[in-house]
């Protein structure tokens, strides 16, 4: 069946029984069905959203073959759902967590790592395991590290390096340490461990590397100091954290074709290797097989990597019919004609080969007989998860929040500023007392506030949730918008509080657009904010309410190498902040 995404993406909070945490943005994406023979074996297929697409369009396929399972047809349906999220709804309520979609009786997770989690929940909960085994894969991808051609080539050069001598020991001297000082700092992308399979296999591939091994990572092993310092110095070279891996490619796909050098102080992104195919072959860009001036070339570290292996899980819940069907469905998707269209994708196959268009694509070296990670013991993955938020790079924020009598207005029984700052409070309760935070309000002169739109008041500290709530709590609403002035006046404050070893942001916060006549001049705002590689200030905007300005946002966010979250439905206003905190 051919995918229909939803416009929702409801956010799943960080449930206690993963403790680490996978923090579950649910994207739950429906699939179309078409009128099935009653007399069919319905089977109904749960996969992780990089290849639900794909699948739906494979489950068409098999659907309209003459295939037979016990001499009956069978209806495969595929819809996509996050494979956290869906590890989350396995684990409890399908029903009450999931109640736009139907329960599976098969499971297509990013990785197997998520199938040992599940089983950590049903442990804990006192139930039988529902993944208690390993599973086959219908495709691989492993992770890389991925630069712009001129970087990787010129990686690639120096011969076989590793994790930490390509990202944990560059940020300071920069390009220098490789023969180009003029390339300036080394810093690199990743995505948010608890949010992403791939950032949370980059995780572990860190700890592997720093013990030297491709096997039996204990928790004794976290708990070296060591081990500890080695993965401290790789994330202390990220750039930020991304929420969106994707998006993040699609935003530097977009910059490319449009001649443009996207601001940036990235040198490279870890990402699975499919990405760096699909951005290539223009897969990920605006204007679809536009591919792009400057190519990725993969990286793949001489202690090996981390593979992500899409499990095919069969679940209890399926019937003896259903796992005849089942098992019909992964041969036909082991077959080479399916084989051929996930390759198509950038998925290596079944049996982690890979293709020559996938291999000249990625650029070649080391594609070929790599040295695989193997996952750790589910206990170990939730210890890794736990440590995380104390190896984690930390943050410097100013978040400064919209005061304009616009957010008066009412959302139901509440006030947007009661909404939106109940959000705040809610997203940055996942920070941790080592980040730094500072708040301003901001609207335009008033009675409050005769000589300035913006106002400091709480001087950047260490995060104390209890206390910034409280002071977020006692702002007063009043006024206009002075949105442009208050943007260049807190990326200048924290540009004069730049801090080289923690991500330096300003989160902005509003329902409007620039109200002010004293500032106007959005192309002088955009130059002043324009990312400096050597002091990075990103700025993060949330658009609240409809009649927020979110092209001027993003085009602001943008400039800075930050990002516009969309939360102009209310209801998205804990998703974007959730996905905003995600970021640091």
């Amino acid at each position: 069946m051919v995918s229909g995404r939803s416009s929702s993406r409801p956010w799943l909070p960080y449930t206690a029984a993963v403790v680490a945490g996978f923090a579950v943005i649910t994207a739950a994406y429906l699939i179309a069905r078409p009128a099935a023979d009653v007399e069919c074996t319905p089977l109904e297929v749960s996969s992780s959203i990089e290849k639900d697409v794909l699948l739906g369009e494979l489950a068409d396929r098999y659907n309209k073959s003459d295939r037979r399972v016990g001499g009956g047809c069978v209806v495969v349906t595929v819809h996509g759902l996050a494979s956290g999220a869906a590890t989350d709804a396995l684990a409890g309520d399908w029903e009450a967590k999931q109640p736009g979609l139907p329960r599976p009786q098969v499971w297509l997770p990013t990785s197997s790592l998520w199938t040992g989690q599940l089983t950590l929940l049903d442990e804990g909960a006192g139930r039988p395991a529902q993944t208690p085994g390993r599973y086959p894969s219908i495709a691989n991808s492993p992770l890389v590290i991925a630069m712009p051609q001129p970087k990787g080539e010129l990686i690639q050069q120096r011969g076989p390096l590793g994790w930490g001598e390509i990202l944990g020991s560059s940020g300071r001297t920069g390009w220098a340490a490789f023969g180009r000082p003029e390339w300036g700092r080394f810093t690199f992308g990743k995505v948010n461990p608890h949010q992403s399979t791939s950032g949370l296999a980059a995780t572990i591939a860190s700890y592997y590397a720093a013990i030297n091994r491709a096997s039996d990572l204990t928790e004794d092993d976290l708990a070296n100091p060591a081990v500890a310092q080695f993965v401290r110095r790789i994330e202390a070279n990220v750039s930020h954290y991304s929420d969106d891996i994707v998006e993040l490619l699609r935003d530097r796909a977009e910059a490319d074709l449009a001649g443009t050098a996207a601001p940036t102080d990235m040198s490279a992104v870890v990402t699975q290797e499919e990405l760096v195919y699909q951005y290539n072959e223009g897969k990920l860009s605006p204007t679809r097989g536009e591919k792009p001036r400057v190519p990725l070339v993969a990286i793949y570290p001489k202690e090996g990597t981390f593979n992500l292996d899409h499990p095919y899980v069969v679940l209890p819940s399926a019937s003896q019919e259903q796992r005849e069907a089942a098992a019909d469905f992964l041969a036909f998707l082991r077959e080479p004609p399916q084989q051929q269209s996930l390759g198509r994708h950038g998925f290596r196959d079944h049996e982690r080969k890979a293709s020559g268009p996938l291999t000249a694509s990625v650029g070649g070296g080391g594609a070929q007989d790599l040295t695989y990670f193997e996952p750790p013991e589910p206990t170990v993955v939730k210890s890794i998860l736990t440590g995380w938020g104390t190896l984690r790079k930390k943050a410097n924020i100013l978040l400064a929040v919209d005061t304009s009598g616009s957010m008066n207005a009412k959302i139901g029984d509440r006030t947007r500023f009661q909404v939106a700052t109940g959000a705040a409070a809610k997203g940055f309760g996942l920070l941790n007392s080592e980040d730094q935070v500072a708040l301003w309000s901001f609207s335009s002169e008033t009675r409050q506030r005769p000589r300035s739109p913006y106002s400091e008041e709480v001087r950047l500290s260490a995060f104390d949730q209890k206390s910034l709530t409280k002071e977020i709590d006692s702002l007063h609403v009043e006024g206009g918008t002075a949105l442009y002035a208050t943007v260049r006046a807190a990326h200048r404050h924290m540009l004069d509080r730049y801090d080289q070893s923690r991500i330096n942001a300003v989160v902005v916060l509003t329902d409007g657009q620039n109200e002010y006549n004293k500032d106007n001049d959005l192309a002088r705002l955009l130059r002043d904010v324009t990312l400096d590689p050597d002091r990075p200030i990103k700025i993060f905007c949330i658009a609240f309410d409809e009649k927020s300005d979110f092209d001027t946002l993003d085009r602001i966010a943008k400039a800075s190498a930050g990002k516009a979250f969309d939360a102009r439905d209310p209801a998205k206003i804990d998703d974007a902040f959730v996905k905003l905190v995600s970021s640091f």
